[in-house]
């Protein structure tokens, strides 16, 4: 159930976000039991953490708040990106295009976003 007034559902790049979370799940299902605390727990924790950043961040009372909390958002990004490329290289998961996809897609409308609030402060 969605509730009103939460700015964070109307975003595209909050609701892309969450899209891949869910795939982050399903391809680290995959992944040797024995990194369940290791390199599954770090990329389910990194995905996780870009919307969460973003729905924190559309709850804060000014742009440059948002602005912040867009960049960590960015940070848990690049970590998920480059857990996921690691990933790859130990041969846990095969090519996952649709997840680089995503996680591409993800980087340009967070960066469409923070351009956005950005110009919008020296306007």
């Amino acid at each position: 159930m969605r509730r009103e007034g939460r700015r964070h559902y109307e975003l595209m790049v909050w609701q892309q976000a969450m899209r891949l979370v869910k795939h982050v799940y399903e391809v680290t299902r995959v992944f040797p039991a024995e990194e369940k605390f290791g390199l599954i727990s770090q990329m389910r924790r990194a995905a996780i953490s870009v919307p969460s950043n973003i729905a924190e961040g559309a709850a804060r009372q000014s742009n440059k708040e948002f602005i912040q909390f867009l960049i960590i958002a960015r940070g848990s990004l690049s970590e998920l990106d480059t857990r996921f490329l690691l990933a790859k290289d130990l041969v846990f998961t095969l090519e996952q295009p649709d997840l680089e996809n995503q996680i591409d897609r993800a980087f340009a409308l967070l960066g469409g976003l923070l351009n956005a609030l950005q110009n919008e402060g020296k306007s």
